[in-house]
């Protein structure tokens, strides 16, 4: 195995560009860890069912949150409702959490 690290922001010389010329050319060859799937393999994956699908579909609700609550979510910038699912979620999970706020 041959490893070399091109900087691609910069402009390529001769001798990389024959390089991956020559990559072309050479079969690609999956070792032990990566082995190719057979197609009795592939056959056995399976598409996640509609039903389970359904069950991960998030859904829309209206939640009460103090002000710096808030501020702070959004903070966290895009993808902060799905960052508070989270938080709550963990929360939730963890009984000693829900008994100090109860």
């Amino acid at each position: 195995m041959v490893e070399m690290n091109i900087d691609f922001s910069e402009k390529l010389t001769e001798e990389q560009i024959k390089m991956l010329e020559a990559l072309k050319e050479r079969p690609i060859v999956p070792d032990e860890d990566c082995p190719v799937m057979t197609e009795e393999q592939l056959r056995q994956f399976k598409r996640i069912s509609e039903r389970k699908r359904e069950e991960r579909k998030k859904q829309s609700v209206t939640i009460r949150l103090s002000p710096q609550a808030l501020k702070t979510a959004k903070s966290l910038g895009k993808g902060y409702t799905s960052v508070l699912s989270r938080i709550l979620e963990s929360a939730l999970s963890d009984s000693d959490t829900i008994k100090r706020y109860l």
